[in-house]
């Protein structure tokens, strides 16, 4: 818990030293506004999703099941819920289930400010959350990108946050939810794209464990995002439910206990699988971390993504940890998310 409380709220770091990306965008800023927008607020927005044509019939296959016609969308501000985060943003899914709540995705939105608490020009990164219901990991990597001066967006996934509602207890749609949710991370680019104070050149994902597989195949989808942060997750997605151990167990348990085979996982995985996108990949700007001792995602799941995507050697790290260790890695992880999103 010390290490914690030192990673979201690091002395002399962020409030005594401004960064980089606080410093070159904070005149940038004044021009604009001063201040962050208020609730109630809207911005128009598009989506610049492009999914070309893929040469592997695979993969075109999927692509057709994941993308949708890009239209125009909004997005709106509210105050924040909670005094960790600065403000709160809506959208519309482009996907939806056909439920309100469900179908309005929300974003927790951890402003860059410099010394004096003023929001300053930089770049963003937006936050996919683990499967835990509070998103605890996911609010601490944010909270630790804005300390170190990026803009930091955390979205709720279908069934978290915001958006939870009775689907979320029906555990036959954790699958075939994360299809919405993979839309609405790419859609998610496209409205902080929008929110004043971003460095539009360069917004970045990173997701964590389950948010960790959605970004895999985001990545996939085409070049939206400027770069991507892969920790603790990669591909044979189906392989994961059915062998992992630990959060991995529960999730299998669940969807036995409600009579779902071993093969309908299999096919209920295959439509968001990372592994049929992840030559797409762009692997001079995704960076994978997997844990060698990871028995929930183990480290064969993240070598076949690293192999599929051509990463460099240096774009993919092992930790000496396992699934949950990982988090002691955590301040390294930050600073190189930070050191790449400000090149």
């Amino acid at each position: 818990m010390i290490f914690f409380a030192w990673l979201v709220s690091p002395s002399g770091f962020a409030d005594d030293l401004p960064t980089k990306a606080a410093k070159a965008g904070s005149v940038v800023a004044s021009e604009v506004t001063a201040q962050l927008p208020d609730a109630g607020t809207t911005f128009a927005a598009r989506d610049t999703l492009v999914c070309d044509i893929d040469p592997s019939d695979d993969a075109q296959q999927c692509l057709t099941g994941l993308r949708w016609k890009p239209i125009d969308f909004s997005v709106e501000i509210a105050a924040a819920e909670k005094d960790t985060y600065d403000r709160l943003v809506f959208f519309p899914s482009p996907l939806p289930a056909g439920d309100p709540v469900h179908d309005r995705v929300s974003m927790e939105w951890y402003a860059a400010k410099d010394a004096d608490g003023k929001p300053v020009f930089a770049p963003a990164v937006v936050i996919v959350h683990e499967s835990g219901r509070s998103m605890p990991v996911g609010r601490i990597i944010a909270k630790g990108l804005r300390d170190h001066g990026l803009h930091a967006v955390m979205i709720h996934l279908p069934g978290y946050g915001n958006r939870r509602t009775e689907l979320a207890e029906r555990p036959e749609l954790i699958l075939t939810s994360l299809r919405q949710g993979i839309a609405d991370v790419r859609r998610a680019r496209d409205a902080v794209a929008q929110l004043p104070f971003i460095d539009t050149t360069r917004i970045g994902v990173q997701g964590t464990s389950l948010g960790g597989f959605v970004i895999s195949t985001v990545l996939g989808l085409d070049d939206g995002f400027n770069r991507g942060f892969v920790l603790l997750a990669g591909g044979r997605l189906d392989q994961v439910v059915l062998n992992g151990k630990q959060d991995a167990a529960k999730i299998r348990e669940k969807l036995s206990s409600l009579g779902i085979t071993e093969k309908q996982i299999v096919d209920l995985a295959r439509p968001i699988e990372p592994l049929r996108l992840a030559h797409r990949i762009r692997p001079e700007t995704t960076w994978l971390y997997n844990g060698m001792f990871d028995d929930v995602v183990p480290r064969e799941s993240s070598y076949a993504l690293a192999k599929a995507a051509k990463l460099a050697p240096e774009n993919h790290i092992e930790l000496l940890a396992n699934h949950y260790t990982g988090i002691i890695f955590l301040p390294v992880v930050l600073q190189k998310i930070y050191d790449e999103m400000v090149k």
